[in-house]
């Protein structure tokens, strides 16, 4: 029979006498954990980050947007001469840029991150759900205000339109920017698949596209009600308003009320979508 030391036996209790005390501090509250950022400083945080990344394809996605909505209008030039279906066209192509960049590219940029885990990164951040939304469509919706100017001043001077209230462009960007960006992550978000993400976003762009640019006085009746429900179909009729003479303002600020209206709702949708996103 073997013979256990005595000091064995001794610091065996002294383990034993240690594990069964209580920590030092064990019936104090455990420390709170760092407050939880608060929502304009985080979305300012997450609108600088998404703004340095994409800051590197700035000049394609530019060129892309405004290329493309000043080819519609030089194609469109010859089929409609002036009058309210060349304002239409022009602000149609206008608020295209701002579908390619807000609708379509932010689908696909949600879609990819959460299909590659990247949504992981920012559930373990002490940041609101609404400001990662927010700040990447913000960020997105930048770099549409170079190309949407543009493309209204050359289809401006292409069909010989008034520039007087160009400047109504100062809230038909960001409210359409807005509005488009919210539809354009909760599609991302809510889409079981990446390719599916992308496959949203072109269908979103395409109908912005058919729906905007083209007159409404020469689309069928069904086709007419799917425009009304589009968000940036206000965007396109606040900015065609503004070419006239003598636009009717309330008229104008109605639209841009309810495109205001639609931005709230999709951006709500959008956060809904993400935290739905983040816990699975």
């Amino acid at each position: 029979m073997s013979v256990v030391p005595a000091e064995a036996v001794s610091g065996g209790e002294a383990l034993a006498q240690a594990a069964e005390a209580p920590w030092p501090g064990g019936d104090a509250a455990p420390a709170p954990l760092a407050a939880r950022a608060r929502l304009l400083p985080a979305l300012a945080a997450v609108y600088r980050a998404q703004l340095s990344r994409a800051r590197v394809a700035r000049i394609p996605l530019l060129f892309v947007a405004t290329f493309q909505s000043v080819g519609i209008m030089i194609l469109m030039r010859g089929v409609v001469d002036g009058g309210v279906e060349a304002r239409s066209v022009v602000a149609g192509s206008s608020v295209l840029v701002v579908a390619f960049v807000a609708l379509n590219l932010l689908a696909q940029y949600f879609g990819q991150l959460r299909a590659s885990g990247g949504l992981d990164h920012y559930a373990t951040l002490p940041v609101p759900p609404a400001a990662v939304v927010l700040g990447a469509a913000a960020a997105y919706a930048s770099f549409t205000a170079p190309g949407t100017l543009v493309t209204a001043v050359v289809g401006s001077v292409l069909f010989q339109l008034p520039m007087t209230h160009l400047w109504v462009l100062v809230a038909v960007i960001p409210l359409s920017g807005a509005a488009l960006a919210g539809l354009g992550a909760a599609l991302g978000l809510l889409a079981p698949r990446q390719e599916l993400a992308t496959l949203c976003g072109q269908l979103g762009m395409s109908a912005a596209l058919l729906l905007g640019v083209l007159p409404a006085e020469r689309m069928p009746a069904p086709v007419s009600y799917a425009r009304d429900v589009l968000p940036s179909t206000y965007g396109v009729e606040a900015l065609a308003r503004s070419f006239d003479g003598n636009p009717d303002w309330l008229v104008v600020c109605a639209d841009l009320g309810v495109c205001a209206g639609v931005a709230v709702v999709s951006l709500t949708a959008a956060t809904w979508a993400y935290r739905r996103a983040a816990v699975r």
